[in-house]
């Protein structure tokens, strides 16, 4: 694990790693977004694919096993979670494709829209509590701009539907005409709202800055989210664009997380089974999800969207009925995903793998908690 920088730092970990983690992230998602669309013709093509859609983002999905599903302890200790959860997802999934598949996708697509948005919110957070921020305004201000820097473009995207890309499927976000009226005519004050958020940003950090503090991880958070989202959404109409941008800043920090969080869980369980797979280093533990991420993709392409018989072969055609049961059942690890990412990284009990893993460890005694979470 890296050397943890001392509490009240610019850094979430260190410097080098939070630049590459953040920094890194946006700047290779904006970088391939919008340097190869060209190439790319504004679809995704299957290397992009196979690289971003199955390399990051379903690969990044499986990775929240080593913090729950993997952990022995963990599952003794929070049983009726793990095991209901799951069985929660998957009721609400088939009722909501019982009324149809359109509603199930858009629900689908909403409930994750609402995940990446909290999670960049969550980040924050971390940081903010790193450097010791503590002040009401700033945890206002901080969740106001972040929340603008995605929503004002998710308003934009609702006002110009349809576009050249989706979430999930086609027709997932609710296209009423009532609602694209409603969202145009929303457009221009959010961004007026927004601007004068950003204004008060800065204000407050070159405040900070007179102080002598920096915060350079919750600057890194703000200013990718903007430019990722407004860039990808907003910007251009383009399918390539936006699943690069999307999924690289989401992906990227989660699986730094989830790779820290491994890593200091197998320090302190070291003959446990999460330690057997990190015995490979990084390579294992993102060849294990990458394998996941495989068959996931291989069941859902064999039995339901006949898209790749290149890479997956010939599949099975199944009726509507079928797929109401069937569908909820292989969007059960995201919609777990969702969950579970909600509840486990905001509680106090984390346990000392989590505190190092967000980077609130000290030494090897002491961790410091975010008092927000």
């Amino acid at each position: 694990m890296p050397v943890r920088n001392a509490p009240g730092s610019d850094w979430i970990w260190t410097r080098e790693r939070d630049l590459l983690v953040f920094g890194g992230a946006a700047v290779a998602a904006l970088g391939l977004g919008f340097g190869l669309r060209g190439v790319a013709g504004g679809v995704v093509p299957e290397w992009a694919w196979l690289a971003f859609v199955l390399g990051l983002d379903v690969a990044h999905v499986w990775s929240t096993l080593f913090r729950t599903y993997l952990d022995q302890e963990e599952l003794r200790q929070r049983r009726l979670v793990y095991g209901g959860v799951p069985l929660a997802c998957y009721a609400l999934g088939c009722v909501a494709y019982h009324v149809s598949a359109r509603f199930f996708w858009g629900a689908l697509a909403y409930v994750a829209v609402f995940h990446f948005v909290r999670q960049q919110a969550g980040w924050l957070a971390i940081a903010r509590a790193r450097a010791k921020l503590h002040a009401p305004i700033d945890r206002r201000l901080d969740d106001a701009v972040i929340f603008c820097a995605t929503g004002v473009p998710l308003v934009h995207w609702h006002a110009h539907l349809p576009r050249s890309f989706h979430w999930f499927v086609e027709g997932d976000f609710v296209a009423a005409s009532s609602v694209t009226e409603c969202a145009k005519k929303l457009f221009l004050p959010a961004s007026v709202v927004y601007g004068l958020l950003a204004v008060a940003y800065v204000v407050r950090s070159l405040q900070h800055a007179r102080s002598g503090r920096s915060l350079w991880t919750k600057h890194l958070v703000v200013v990718s989210t903007a430019a990722v989202w407004w860039g990808g959404i907003v910007l251009v109409d383009d399918d390539f664009t936006f699943t690069v941008t999307n999924v690289t800043l989401h992906a990227v920090p989660y699986l730094a997380l989830l790779w820290g969080y491994a890593q200091a869980r197998s320090e302190e369980r070291p003959g446990r089974l999460v330690a057997r797979f990190l015995g490979a280093g990084f390579c294992g533990f993102f060849t294990l999800l990458l394998g996941l991420a495989f068959v996931e993709e291989f069941v859902w392409d064999r039995l339901v969207w006949h898209e790749r018989t290149w890479l997956f072969g010939a599949g099975n055609a199944f009726d509507g009925g079928t797929l109401a049961w069937l569908v909820p059942l292989l969007a059960l690890p995201q919609a777990t995903h969702y969950v579970l990412d909600g509840l486990l990284w905001r509680q106090k009990d984390g346990g000392r793998a989590q505190a190092r893993a967000l980077g609130f460890a000290v030494d090897g005694a002491r961790t410091e908690r975010d008092p927000e979470a």
